[in-house]
């Protein structure tokens, strides 16, 4: 075989085992809420709670999920009270997102307490991830 056939293999084998990881890290943190007593997860009421308008207790102000990271995931966002950039979520532009899954745990607690006021449950965090992992 040639180099650019064998680069090419190497290429897709990489994208192969990248995407099966992907799918397997999430799922795994699915299955752990499931084991919660969550599930089973709809991607289209993770949509609706991403998309919903929330009042700040603090300062009155309504925000979202798309406050911050935009109606369009697969460009970057920016922090509403920081200004800090926020990388794409959409994996099919950053192959980074929803891969480890202590990372994930952070910051769906972290991002559930900012935008909604409190932790997210186990079944509103299972649908979340089915709706992200759709994109």
């Amino acid at each position: 075989m040639n180099n650019k056939v064998l680069m090419t293999m190497a290429v897709v084998g990489m994208l192969v085992i990248n995407v099966e990881a992907y799918a397997g890290e999430v799922e795994l943190l699915q299955s752990e809420y499931q084991n919660q007593g969550a599930g089973p997860f709809r991607a289209a009421a993770g949509e609706k709670m991403w998309k919903q308008q929330y009042i700040d207790k603090k300062s009155g102000k309504q925000r979202s999920c798309q406050t911050c990271h935009g109606e369009d995931l697969t460009m970057s966002g920016k922090h509403a009270r920081t200004g800090k950039v926020i990388d794409p979520l959409a994996r099919s532009v950053n192959s980074e997102r929803l891969t480890k899954v202590k990372f994930m745990k952070k910051w769906l607690k972290r991002n559930c307490k900012w935008t909604i006021g409190r932790e997210c449950s186990a079944q509103e965090k299972g649908d979340f991830l089915g709706y992200l992992k759709g994109l």
